[in-house]
């Protein structure tokens, strides 16, 4: 081989090399600026992700929601937002206020002792019942707008109680009277009524609520959720000094038992009664 033709070649070579080191680095460019492309895209969806999850995060609950929503207010009620519950007959002089939670483990006694009692001195005329509803074991303070973190139930049970009132006076006393019976009423320390489907297999047991679908489509819907909470917020603010459950007042005045220790029975309520009715 000739010594130009040996130059040539080597030419050649070295031409070849050059041009696959510059094709070799057009390649690591390409590379580069993918990776560094990825690597936006995902810091972006990483803030975005971060950025939605805060967003998430402080967010207000439903029921925190419903702190500021508009009121519906069940049937058979009057007052602010439907917050006044008074059931009985025009003819009744007095009123007898009571006050619950439907959480409340002393009101269940109550209601299991002496509910049948309450319901016929209505049926009789003896006073007109006016219901307030606090809500309070779910940890609420809506006297200052605050929903708690100790659960669900005294709210939703309310609201399905307002389902219950926007039927008939008559299945709102029949409905809490299921709600607080020893069937089905939860130890406090379980949130049950928080459950929509466990209400609604209480209202079963209520003639007038059995598979009534406007009802159930209440529960479901949360229809009297604000309501509850206005409710709630009428049991916080009252005017009684009532500050725990049950209570009841008749007069301004609150009934008790003949002494601090005696739970309250059909008896000592119906002689608490007959006392604050003469008076």
């Amino acid at each position: 081989m000739s010594k130009r033709n040996s130059q040539a070649a080597k030419t050649a070579a070295r031409e070849r090399l050059r041009a696959e080191r510059e094709r070799e680095a057009k390649r690591a460019k390409v590379k580069r600026q993918i990776v560094v492309a990825c690597s936006v895209v995902g810091v972006l969806a990483l803030a975005g992700g971060i950025g939605y999850a805060i967003v998430q995060a402080n967010k207000p609950s439903h029921w925190e929601a419903m702190t500021d929503a508009k009121v519906v207010a069940p049937a058979n009620t009057s007052g602010p937002n439907g917050t006044t519950v008074v059931i009985g007959k025009d003819s009744a002089k007095k009123t007898l206020k009571m006050y619950e939670d439907p959480r409340c483990p002393v009101c269940a006694s109550f209601e299991q002792a002496a509910g049948s009692t309450v319901d016929k001195d209505i049926e009789a005329g003896k006073y007109k019942l006016q219901f307030i509803g606090g809500t309070f074991l779910d940890g609420d303070e809506m006297k200052d707008g605050e929903i708690g973190a100790n659960g669900e139930g005294s709210k939703n049970a309310m609201s399905a109680m307002g389902a219950a009132l926007n039927v008939s006076p008559e299945a709102f006393l029949k409905y809490k009277t299921a709600l607080y019976s020893a069937k089905f009423h939860p130890l406090e320390s379980e949130d049950k009524f928080a459950d929509d489907d466990y209400l609604i297999e209480i209202a079963d047991t209520v003639p007038a609520l059995k598979n009534n679908a406007k009802f159930e489509n209440a529960v479901k819907k949360g229809t009297y959720d604000a309501w509850a909470l206005a409710m709630s917020k009428t049991f916080d603010t009252n005017k009684d000094g009532v500050q725990g459950t049950p209570s009841f007042v008749i007069d301004g005045k609150q009934l008790k038992t003949s002494n601090p220790n005696q739970p309250w029975t059909a008896a000592e309520f119906t002689k608490a009664v007959d006392a604050a009715l003469k008076g």
